[in-house]
Formats: structure tokens, C-alpha cells, sequence
């Protein structure tokens, strides 16, 4: 039985603060990749995405 390769994230949100009179929140991003113990930050869910989407391709 062949193994497949583990790629693991956590993701935490953390609100960075909100725009006045429109309400639209800001959020900071941190993904860490588990197996490398790598953290980066990101200001949308698309970014965080895009990173994760990349570091599985090239796994």
C-alpha cells in the first residue's frame, strides 16, 4: 500500500477592523502549514486559498 503525502493547515481569523459608515470587516488571515511549521499572512480568504491550492499542487 502506497502512502500519500499528509498536507495539513490551521487557519485562524482574527478581525482586523471595520470600514466606518460601510461595515465591511477586515480580516487578518494566518495559515500555518503544519508539516513545515511555516506561517503566513494574508487580508482575504482568496489569498489564504490561493497559498494552500499552490502548496498542495507542489506536494
Amino acid at each position: 500500500m502506497e502512502l500519500m503525502p499528509i498536507v495539513s493547515f490551521v487557519v485562524r481569523f482574527q478581525l482586523a477592523g471595520e470600514e466606518q459608515g460601510v461595515g465591511k470587516k477586515q480580516w487578518r488571515i494566518k495559515v500555518t502549514h503544519v508539516q513545515q511549521e511555516q506561517e503566513f499572512l494574508f487580508e482575504s480568504f482568496e489569498e489564504a486559498m490561493a497559498y494552500m491550492g499552490e502548496v498542495m499542487e507542489n506536494s
